[in-house]
């Protein structure tokens, strides 16, 4: 099986969920996993991944926009605000990828990172990144997931075994599927 894991990330934690979904996928020993920023992602990188999983940083109840992006920006320009924003941070979103992700079929999953509230206060770009690739013709193998963040913008303990055992499922899943063929 090719998976592709495809993220945004702006202070690192969605990138530290990225990878340990793809090391999680890979544990199932015979899976070829890419992990690629979205602005990195082109099509022809993704063309043939028979499970496609894309996720990011929760901004203003959804995806990021740019203008959130820079919010970002501006909260990790402030003093003492222990924020290191993440190199790529103001390249391409999820968002932006979505936009451009033709029709496809194939697998996929979405997730994204986000403050420990409930979901109707903090909202969740999982289901905005799910509602997208199932409109590009993906069928989820699961419902969206959410790996948790503190106030002070750090993953709770324990969110990346959590993330390790969800990309560990989501290999079994895709493999159990009538539908677990190559994409293209």
């Amino acid at each position: 099986m090719k998976a592709v894991v495809i993220f945004e990330s702006m202070y690192g934690n969605t990138r530290a969920i990225a990878d340990a979904v793809a090391e999680g996928i890979a544990a199932g020993g015979d899976a070829q996993v890419s992990v690629l920023l979205a602005g990195d992602a082109s099509t022809e990188l993704t063309h043939d991944a028979s499970l496609l999983v894309v996720g990011g940083p929760t901004h203003m109840h959804g995806m990021s926009r740019p203008q959130t992006r820079r919010a970002a920006h501006d909260a990790a320009a402030k003093p003492d605000s222990g924020l290191v924003l993440e190199p790529t941070a103001d390249g391409p979103g999820v968002r932006d990828w979505l936009a451009h992700l033709e029709h496809r079929g194939g697998l996929g999953a979405a997730f994204d990172t986000r403050l420990d509230a409930p979901p109707m206060f903090t909202g969740s770009a999982a289901a905005g990144i799910a509602r997208k690739l199932r409109r590009s013709g993906v069928t989820a193998v699961t419902r969206p997931e959410s790996f948790l963040v503190t106030k002070q913008t750090q993953l709770h303990a324990g969110e990346v075994a959590r993330a390790r055992e969800w990309g560990a499922r989501l290999s079994r899943l895709a493999a159990a599927s009538d539908s677990g063929r190559a994409v293209g």
